[in-house]
């Protein structure tokens, strides 16, 4: 099955080093007969640009936990600013076995069975620099925009025009050297 598992730089830089990762919550997103019947008129690769961008719109999620990850530690250190993410999307495509429907969590969600291999990865998917400013922005109104503020959700929608730029294994390395 091909999955979309939300990600961000560090944790493709994991990826690259440990040559594995174990996504957070093992939590993924497929095209599963859930999402078929949900979007009854799209075909297999619509219904898969689907489930790549409920992973995009994880992957601010996980951003923000970085950066709020980021301010606990500044704090705990008496720092005033330790840095900050990169607001880029990340998205990893891979190929498993195992994964677990989830319906019951959202129509495209599975849970995989285990870490994701580098051997196991098809393409990696991920925000050029000009989407910086807009995915800051919308990590900030992320939950605003699921809770309805049409605000937040205009400010959303701007980081989601931004199309992922897509990469090969190989040139993984090559682009995290260029962060």
């Amino acid at each position: 099955m091909r999955v979309y598992i939300p990600a961000t730089i560090p944790i493709l830089r994991q990826l690259v080093e440990d040559r594995e990762f174990f996504p957070l919550g093992a939590t993924a997103f497929a095209v599963t007969p859930a999402l078929r019947e949900a979007y009854a008129a799209g075909d297999d690769d619509e219904l898969a640009e689907v489930a790549m961008q409920e992973a995009a719109r994880a992957s601010m999620r996980l951003i923000a936990a970085e950066r709020d990850g980021l301010d606990d530690d500044a704090a705990a250190e008496g720092e005033a600013n330790p840095g900050s993410p990169v607001y880029r999307r990340a998205v990893v495509a891979a190929d498993v076995t195992g994964a677990k429907l989830r319906p019951d969590l959202d129509d495209a969600v599975v849970k995989l069975a285990g870490p994701i291999g580098y051997d196991q990865v098809a393409s990696v998917h991920v925000d050029l620099a000009e989407a910086e400013p807009q995915v800051a922005k919308a990590v900030d109104v992320i939950d605003a925009a699921d809770l309805g503020d049409p605000d937040a959700e205009f400010v959303l929608g701007d980081a989601e025009d931004h199309q992922l730029a897509w990469y090969a294994t190989q040139e993984l390395p090559f682009l995290l050297d260029l962060l």
